[in-house]
């Protein structure tokens, strides 16, 4: 009977019921595909099913291509084989709360670095990478105004701005075109840093299919629906719902990798993917989750938002965040993302992952009745630093380095400064005084994306073992009493202060609604070899990435 076909024989009727559904050529098939890759949707599954049923004479669920979701998973059910997808992975005892978090993996995309090394080259040799609105983003001459209380104009023409950002591998992730064009950027920017994250980490992203990894993100604008949106209810599409909300920048990372821990986009503003950082830490220690991806994104495809915080008076008119600098005058916008992939220390050590460096702690909180709802509560500001160190038993005054909030605002930044000197300035050497700086005056504000840029500034800082100059900062905000706080921001390249101690820094990220983070970094004295691997979705691509490595490399 047919029901006792083999599960060569039905997955053969599917590939080719599905290439004569498709008018395809049988070979274009792969049965290791989703369904959804081929446009099945619930009503053509339905018939799908009932045209299989009929073929094997016996009934058959309508679920069944929602549990079995490839034509190879199907097969081997029906044949009675089991399923051919990754079984989950049980999940980790909790850990204990004190349990360092291991960053094992990183990338990012930030103006003028498309890497962790590009971004370090940047750093190291000072560059500013902010530079007037490309042309093909908007007419900066039509909408600039220097009066902000003009209607409708941006009171700057400045950005930190990525190269490219339409471009995008659709085909390596088995995502059709037509569904690319409509996915925000942000979406496709954070698809590849997560894979490349998992690579720089040397973990095969297919290896982490049904295990309980998380993906913990931050991102606070919807540039793309706004631009999605003037094109109005004629132009939205089957995928105009999933291509623009927010939920999608982290849960499609989760669906693509095939991830079934915490999938989730936070917004805090500016301080989003600092606490995304968080939460993420504390999955793992909770045993939520056993691997995370964290980290956050920000484009500015879109003009709006640019006059939005024009409007709210937080533009620096010359484009430059000149922190704790005297000049102060507010800060001037970026763009781009950036991943880390982080496990307990001890999971990763046993797994003998790279590591750069660990989270010691981390806290989060709020300012609360402040004086005003954006305005900063310095009271709120000393606590989130008191608990992230008591959490990570570090005594403050033995952190060499804060990558500060700095976003150069002449209120802001003596309240921060303020912070920092009561927390990590008492009982400091005052021949050895906490050195500070902002990752703001290299490549702009990222806003969600601004605590994790900071974080893998510090991070690769600590693997250095040397701190980038923080720009523009020529004469102290004189609201600042540097020598009694026992501060001092770091204007050149320096090597990382002796003592022989694991090299120490916090980063800091507040969001304008007051929700504050920071979070403890340490450095892990181990080095290891690391293997290399690498995935592309043709051969000549393949070859092109390891030569684009070995030329890095020499």
């Amino acid at each position: 009977m047919a029901e006792h076909l083999t599960a060569e024989e039905i997955r053969d009727w599917l590939a080719a019921e599905l290439a004569a559904r498709l008018q395809v050529e049988r070979s274009r098939i792969d049965v290791r595909e989703r369904f959804s890759r081929y446009g099945l949707k619930s009503a053509e599954a339905t018939r799908l099913l009932a045209d299989l049923s009929r073929m094997l004479d016996r009934p058959l669920p309508p679920t069944l291509v929602w549990d079995h979701p490839t034509p190879e998973a199907l097969a081997r059910h029906l044949a009675g084989e089991g399923a051919a997808t990754a079984p989950r992975e049980p999940r980790a005892e909790p850990a204990a709360a004190d349990e360092p978090v291991a960053v094992v993996g990183m990338a990012c995309r930030f103006p003028g670095a498309d890497s962790p090394e590009a971004f370090w080259r940047l750093l190291r040799d000072g560059v500013d990478a902010v530079r007037e609105v490309p042309a093909e983003r908007w007419d900066a001459d039509a909408l600039y105004d220097p009066d902000p209380a003009v209607p409708g104009k941006m009171s700057t023409r400045w950005g930190g701005f990525l190269d490219r950002v339409d471009a995008f591998d659709a085909a390596f992730f088995g995502i059709s075109p037509r569904e690319a064009e409509r996915m925000d950027p942000q979406q496709r920017l954070m698809l590849e840093l997560a894979w490349e994250a998992l690579e720089d980490a040397g973990i095969p992203a297919p290896s982490l299919q049904g295990s309980t990894a998380g993906v913990f993100l931050g991102a606070i604008w919807n540039d793309y629906g706004t631009l999605d949106r003037r094109r109005g209810t004629a132009g939205i599409t089957e995928h105009s719902a999933t291509g623009s909300h927010y939920s999608l920048i982290a849960n499609r990372i989760s669906y693509q990798l095939g991830l079934r821990g915490p999938s989730l986009v936070v917004d805090t503003a500016c301080s989003a993917s600092l606490v995304a950082v968080h939460l993420a830490c504390q999955a793992l220690r909770s045993g939520e989750a056993t691997l995370a991806l964290a980290g956050g994104v920000n484009l500015i495809v879109a003009p709006d938002s640019t006059v939005a915080m024009s409007k709210f008076g937080a533009m620096a008119p010359d484009g430059r965040s000149k922190a704790f600098d005297a000049r102060a005058n507010g800060y001037v916008r970026g763009e781009g993302g950036g991943v880390v992939v982080l496990k307990p220390l001890s999971r990763a050590l046993a797994d003998g992952d790279p590591v750069w460096c660990v989270i010691r702690g981390s806290a989060v909180n709020n300012d609360g009745a402040s004086n005003g709802l954006t305005a900063p509560n310095p009271r709120a500001q000393v606590e989130v630093l008191e608990e992230a160190y008591r959490r990570a038993g570090i005594d403050p005054a033995r952190v060499d380095y804060v990558e500060a909030h700095g976003t150069g605002t002449m209120l802001g930044d003596p309240i921060e400064a303020g912070a920092l000197g009561t927390v990590l300035g008492t009982g400091r050497d005052p021949e050895r005084p906490l050195l500070l700086g902002s990752v703001k005056t290299n490549v702009g504000h990222l806003e969600a994306a601004a605590g994790i840029a900071g974080l893998v500034k510090a991070a690769l800082a600590i693997r250095h073992r040397e701190i980038p100059p923080s720009l523009h900062f020529e004469n102290p905000n004189p609201h600042i009493a540097f020598d009694a706080l026992r501060l001092r921001v770091n204007r050149a390249l320096s090597p990382w202060p002796g003592g022989g101690e694991p090299a120490r820094a916090g980063v800091s990220s507040f969001g304008f609604g007051g929700t504050n983070a920071h979070v403890v970094l340490e450095e892990v004295p181990e080095r290891r070899a690391r293997l290399v691997l690498f995935a592309a979705p043709d051969a000549d691509a393949l070859r092109a990435r390891v030569a684009a490595v070995a030329e890095a490399m020499d």
